[in-house]
């Protein structure tokens, strides 16, 4: 399940990103990570986008 949007994958396994913020995993779905990509990649939790 997507931490941002709520969205559920069906099928096989996706290949979503995943974050670690304060100890716990989040998975994004492609369509948040693409929206909030500069976001992730510079670190910021997600609380902040």
């Amino acid at each position: 399940m997507c931490s941002h949007c709520g969205a559920v994958a069906e099928g096989p396994p996706p290949t979503w990103t995943c974050s670690v913020e304060n100890g716990t995993r989040h998975f994004f779905c492609d369509d948040c990570a693409r929206a909030n990509i500069r976001a992730i990649e510079g670190r910021l939790d997600s609380a902040w986008w």
